[in-house]
């Protein structure tokens, strides 16, 4: 769990809540179901027109990442590294065999096999480079989602607080039907700029920056492999490897 994320949220509308009452009005007062349809269903509707399927439902994984993101466990793959560049000196790179076949990761997984295959230096790197770059740009572009939400939803909001106004202008001989049509404009438009400032466009920089970390991740395996390929001494590899952590 991304405690920092959580705190995020809870401090950012906890402002905004404390402020309403502050200033003598009532939090119920910003609640508001059609204003929340007229703002999420808008944006939602947007985005999907906009997005290729595939686009939008690895975003819609995604998303959980703000708040509870995949484990990048670094200094362990280091010693995994220097541990079979221990192994490759003393056995050869065939003596790396077995642990490709029992390796969980697929990238790593990959990256052995080129390795005990006995592929050139630069096209493990190579090889492996294209794969990196393919998997940040189809993260990146699924973690843009909520960016385009982020430009939507304030546009989407003054579109429920004209249609609030609209109401209103209908309604100038009734005052009973006054309150609700002037409730929709105002909170809708809060609405709109609220979740684009404290949920989507924070929630697409923090997804970018977790496709930025693993992308990190899957160049230091590269690094370390391409060291074993080279035959560099396991110590130089290490610390070649924490570079990455500093």
């Amino acid at each position: 769990m991304d405690a920092l994320s959580v705190i995020g949220l809870l401090v950012g509308v906890a402002a905004i809540l404390l402020g309403q009452y502050l200033e003598g009005g009532h939090v119920s007062a910003l609640i508001n179901g059609p204003a929340i349809i007229i703002v999420l269903g808008g944006t939602f509707g947007a985005v999907m027109l906009q997005s290729p399927y595939s686009v939008f439902a690895r975003g819609m994984r995604m998303m959980f990442w703000a708040f509870i993101p995949p484990k990048v466990e670094n200094e362990d793959i280091i010693d995994k590294l220097v541990s079979w560049s221990n192994i490759a000196r003393k056995e050869g790179l065939l003596g790396l065999e077995n642990i490709e076949e029992s390796e969980q990761d697929p990238f790593t997984r990959k990256g052995l096999q080129l390795l005990v295959d006995g592929s050139e230096p630069g096209n493990i790197r190579t090889i492996l480079d294209v794969e990196i770059n393919t998997k940040e740009h189809h993260d990146n572009q699924a973690a843009r989602i909520f960016e385009s939400m982020g430009g939507y939803s304030p546009t989407i909001g003054i579109i429920g607080a004209v249609m609030g106004l609209i109401q209103v202008m209908n309604n100038l001989s009734d005052p009973s039907k006054l309150g609700s049509g002037i409730a929709v404009a105002f909170v809708a438009t809060i609405y709109g700029v609220g979740a684009a400032n404290l949920v989507f466009i924070p929630i697409a920089n923090k997804l970018k920056n977790i496709v930025h970390m693993q992308s990190q991740y899957k160049e230091m395996i590269v690094e370390g492999i391409v060291s074993i390929a080279e035959g560099e001494n396991p110590r130089n590899i290490e610390t070649k490897l924490f570079g990455f952590l500093r």
